[in-house]
């Protein structure tokens, strides 16, 4: 493991989790745009794999905290992993920015219809996280495309690219 890159990923996890409360209820739901800006920061910047750890380990704090729920898995972690990896295989930002969108919005709100019929006991029609989770992901991916392009503009972002 690259130290350097487990060491932004500790604090792009400890960002998400300081910033959970700050979450938006749907529901039981709770839309966390920051998430899916550091979804998209953590592809950028680290790789799909520590894109997805870290998008875990978040999740996982903020529901041990109680700030979060189940619904934060698939989303997070499928956006995370699909921004990531076409970010590694076209080395364009609003690739990373289109990969966190349908990631989570389309196949991670999905993906949740199970996870709340069966560990959550919520009986919902299969596209009730669809619009949701699109706002959400939306939000928080339109501040990191800003925040990453700014950072191109100005050569910041070369010497910040671990992955």
């Amino acid at each position: 493991m690259n130290t350097r890159k487990l060491s932004y990923s500790a604090l792009f996890v400890a960002l998400g989790v300081i910033c959970s409360p700050f979450n938006i209820p749907l529901g039981f739901a709770k839309c966390f745009p920051v998430q899916h800006l550091i979804n998209v920061l953590t592809a950028v910047l680290l790789g799909p794999l520590y894109a997805v750890m870290s998008a875990f380990t978040t999740s996982l704090i903020r529901n041990l905290l109680g700030t979060g729920s189940l619904l934060a898995f698939p989303g997070s972690m499928i956006g995370a992993f699909l921004a990531g990896m076409l970010y590694q295989k076209s080395k364009k930002i609003s690739f990373a920015f289109l990969g966190e969108i349908i990631g989570t919005g389309i196949i991670g709100s999905l993906v949740a219809y199970p996870v709340a019929l069966f560990f959550l006991g919520k009986e919902v029609a299969i596209f009730t996280f669809v619009l949701p989770f699109s706002v959400s992901t939306i939000g928080g991916s339109i501040f990191a495309l800003i925040l990453l392009k700014s950072l191109e503009k100005t050569n910041i972002l070369e010497k910040l690219h671990i992955a």
